[in-house]
């Protein structure tokens, strides 16, 4: 990671609120969704510190067009809970000695998108409404990896069934729907989300689908997914991730899978 994006990543985390030393108990669970409360029982939330910051690495591969060939990544990424932002930068390989930088942003209500050929020629530079609701989408999906920021005042929640509850960050007016099982393992979380195509957007159905979990700091979270637009020519699934060390609020102990 560059010096730009490091000395991004520590103003990010610099304005995060402070974690708070109060445990979250069985009282901050009533009240919310039965499959809600079975979801964050799984996850082990109870009796565990809210998380206000996430540091994690990845690897995986990605495709940006159906009918591409994989492409290898590694990536980066780093979280507040309060505010709610995100900073994620990950190289790809498409070819020997070829490489494809992109910084992926959420921060102050905003979303952005930046791909450089050989981290110096911009190929992107995507932002506006479609983008900040997009990355905040983004944002609410990954935060099956720090599950404790579920119990946010900001999110409303709506029981649909027995195994699937619907959740909406008020102010923007942006939803997800988390999908568990009996045993209260999230499966998959779907939503609409904004996809870009030649520069114009259009909402499409998008999934989240959980291939693994894993114990992290007493709380079992995903730490291998995949991504899947589900478009009318056909499912088309892009991303391919897996979890490589995770860390939370800046603790210094750092998990790695």
């Amino acid at each position: 990671m560059n010096r730009t994006i490091q000395n991004e990543a520590l103003a990010l985390l610099q304005q995060s609120e402070p974690a708070q030393p109060v445990l979250i108990t069985d009282a901050h669970l009533t009240g919310l969704p039965e499959v809600l409360q079975r979801y964050l029982r799984y996850a082990g939330v109870v009796d565990k510190a809210p998380i206000s910051t996430v540091r994690l690495t990845q690897q995986g591969v990605m495709k940006q067009q159906p009918g591409q060939k994989w492409m290898s990544m590694v990536a980066e990424q780093y979280f507040t809970t309060k505010p709610p932002a995100f900073l994620w930068h990950c190289t790809m390989r498409p070819f020997p000695l070829v490489w494809i930088s992109a910084t992926d942003r959420f921060t102050g209500g905003h979303g952005n998108m930046v791909i450089k050929l050989l981290s110096v020629i911009t190929m992107g530079n995507a932002h506006g409404p479609e983008m900040d609701q997009g990355e905040l989408q983004r944002y609410l999906a990954e935060m099956i990896w720090f599950p404790t920021a579920w119990l946010s005042d900001a999110i409303e929640w709506q029981a649909i069934d027995i195994q699937s509850v619907k959740a909406t960050i008020r102010q923007q007016d942006v939803t997800a729907v988390l999908h568990v099982n009996e045993q209260g393992q999230l499966t998959h979380l779907t939503a609409d989300r904004y996809m870009s195509e030649h520069g114009h957007y259009r909402l499409e159905p998008w999934s989240v689908h959980v291939q693994q979990y894993y114990e992290v700091s007493g709380m079992w979270i995903p730490t291998k997914v995949e991504v899947t637009w589900h478009l009318a020519s056909g499912d088309f699934t892009w991303f391919r991730v897996e979890i490589t060390e995770i860390e939370y609020n800046q603790s210094g102990k750092v998990t790695r899978l």
